[in-house]
């Protein structure tokens, strides 16, 4: 009786695991692949050529309304085209627990983005051209332009139409009627909204008029010709020119006349709508095609929940299903083990990556993750050469499989500062940054390793461009570290010993002193600067469970990622707050979002911290 129990419970077991899995074998799943782009679906060849074929003129588009002759592209990016919304729904981001509506969606990653599509609807590709212009807009341009001109331009850019060998720019969107019935606001407090702004962050009519009257700014621009103008604009302002004074000098109005033009050019209501000839893009039928099978289908669907934070439990579920019918298939073997590394079990998070090396060793992101492995291990990898070596190896072969992988470089930077390869280390961390000119993390990671090496002067020019920032977290904390290097150089020129050691700069000044651990006083030279720890900046999402405050600082425990970290505050009064005006010493059971770096196993010193 209870094996026939058993036998019962294992049938059973196997009939879900395959009705699991059977939607996606319930039609042909194919990859087709163009110069430039993966587009993965089951609506048929035909329709995933033509999603390939728009991406690609999309793409051409953008280069020649930025005279841009390369478009680079530093993230790999996976098309996933669905055919009805049934199949959509099941990676739509989730609101009280029930998928949202929508047609198209964006999934960023270091490792990997996404694009989804729903080809049952009328025009899947306006909300995702947005997100791809941002994408393209951070590969190809450095810190500085302002958020309006980001949001409006992506706006503008998610507009066009292809329309056969012709591109429509510049069509009047919902925005247009939206502007003509609302009271919009000057320019010039349209020009200094920022990322921590109300009206960019709260939802509603603010936020609304943010993202027409941006629309607005960049459409105007574009169809006067005075877009060139917004960049004399921006390097009167980076010399310290006031806002009135850099704007009338850069577009020969104030902004008050460029107020009453606008609501003219409203008035009229003649937006200016042109065919712009497509750029030559090779044809749809030289695109390869290849069928996949339902494990290879329902692996990519994994990796896509494996990309986001509301489905990320069920991937390792579906991963694990997938490796029950295909036990060599590479991408669940690499996307189980990144699923241990995010938890942490890096014993297990090696075995996968190992088991999927064996079947392809010529995939990047498999590398990579092996690297990101050695450095997610912490400090006691760091202090371990072979170790180290170990890292460099696995980032030097993921940067040669794929020469435009932005964070592999930035991770092989880190492996060789550790190993006091300080040339190699700029190289790859300037390659990065190259490749990824507005990440942040990038830039602070290059620049620190500038100072290390003594570089000063190109560190600080690096800095101040960080922080023209539209991040104002990102641009207060370039600009404080501009002071920390320029001490630094004048300890320098005055004869001070300096030594750098694992991401440290130790000066001696009559005494030593680490500058991870003290900033003037007794045990330094006065106004010492203070250097974070070396290593990229870490993301986590967890509760507040305790504050000990102690003199300036205070230590903070952050339950998160099923461990109890202990992040150290230096000093209270200037941390980096989001959504509080002071840290509380009476914080508990709070939910919070943290940018750290690591000192330990389960230890960091915060950056900022977001009270949600």
């Amino acid at each position: 009786m209870l094996l026939r129990r058993a036998l019962a419970s294992a049938v059973l077991a196997e009939c879900v695991l395959l009705s699991a899995i059977a939607w996606a074998g319930d039609v042909r799943w194919v990859e087709v692949r163009s110069p430039r782009f993966s587009v993965i679906t089951d609506a048929g060849e035909k329709r995933g050529r033509e999603v390939a074929l728009r991406f690609e003129q999309m793409r051409a588009v953008f280069g020649k309304l930025l005279v841009k002759a390369k478009v680079s592209q530093t993230v790999p990016l996976q098309i996933v085209a669905f055919r009805n919304t049934k199949e959509m729904r099941q990676f739509a981001p989730l609101w009280h627990g029930k998928p949202t509506e929508v047609a198209g969606l964006f999934q960023g990653g270091s490792d990997r983005s996404y694009i989804m599509l729903d080809l049952s609807v009328f025009d899947p590709y306006a909300v995702v051209f947005h997100e791809y212009a941002h994408q393209l807009l951070n590969a190809n341009l450095g810190f500085g332009t302002p958020l309006w001109f980001d949001e409006g331009f992506a706006e503008y850019f998610s507009s066009i139409e292809i329309d056969g060998k012709n591109a429509n720019v510049g069509k009047p969107v919902e925005h247009a009627a939206f502007l003509r019935d609302t009271k919009r606001m000057k320019v010039a407090d349209l020009f200094q909204v920022q990322h921590d702004s109300g009206t960019y962050n709260e939802s509603g009519d603010h936020r609304s008029l943010f993202y027409a009257e941006s629309w607005l700014v960049v459409h105007y621009l574009f169809d006067t010709n005075a877009a060139p103008k917004l960049g004399q604009y921006l390097e009167l302002r980076d010399q310290g020119r006031p806002l009135e004074e850099a704007f009338s000098q850069a577009f020969g109005l104030t902004p008050a006349a460029f107020d009453k033009a606008l609501s003219g050019y409203i008035d009229r209501n003649r937006y200016v709508y042109y065919k712009m000839p497509l750029p030559e893009v090779p044809d749809s039928s030289a695109y390869t095609m290849a069928p996949l099978s339902d494990p290879q289908a329902k692996a990519v669907t994994a990796d896509i929940h494996l990309h986001s934070p509301d489905y990320r439990e069920r991937a390792l579920r579906e991963f694990e299903e997938v490796l029950h019918l295909d036990p060599d298939n590479v991408t669940a073997l690499s996307g189980v083990g990144y699923s241990y590394l995010q938890r942490q079990d890096y014993a297990k998070a090696s075995e996968f990556f190992r088991r999927a090396a064996q079947h392809d060793a010529k995939d990047a992101r498999i590398h990579y993750y092996a690297g990101l492995l050695v450095q997610r291990e912490g400090p006691a990898a760091g202090n371990d050469p072979e170790k180290m070596q170990e890292m460099k190896r696995e980032l030097e072969t993921a940067v040669a499989l794929d020469p435009d992988f932005a964070d592999a470089y930035n991770l092989l930077a880190i492996a060789r500062m550790t190993l006091d390869d300080r040339a190699g280390a700029i190289a790859a961390g300037t390659r990065a940054l190259q490749l990824d000119p507005r990440n942040s993390s990038y830039a602070l990671n290059l620049a620190q390793m500038l100072t290390l090496a003594q570089k000063w002067d190109e560190a600080i020019a690096l800095l101040k461009t960080l922080s023209r920032s539209s991040d104002p977290t990102v641009a207060e904390r370039a600009q404080s570290q501009v002071q920390q290097v320029e001490n630094l150089k004048q300890y320098a020129a005055q004869g001070a010993e300096l030594k750098a050691s694992g991401g440290v700069m130790m000066v001696r000044q009559g005494a030593t002193v680490d500058l991870n651990q003290s900033a003037g006083g007794e045990d330094g030279p006065p106004g010492a600067p203070q250097l974070p720890p070396a290593g990229p900046v870490r993301y986590l999402k967890g509760k507040l469970t305790a504050v000990e405050c102690s003199g300036p600082g205070a230590v903070l425990t952050v339950a998160a990622a099923g461990q109890n970290w202990k992040l150290l505050v230096r000093d209270r009064e200037h941390l980096v707050l989001i959504g509080a005006d002071k840290l509380s010493c009476d914080w508990t059971n709070q939910k919070v979002a943290v940018n750290l770096r690591d000192t330990g196993p389960h230890e960091g010193q915060i950056i900022s911290l977001e009270v949600q």
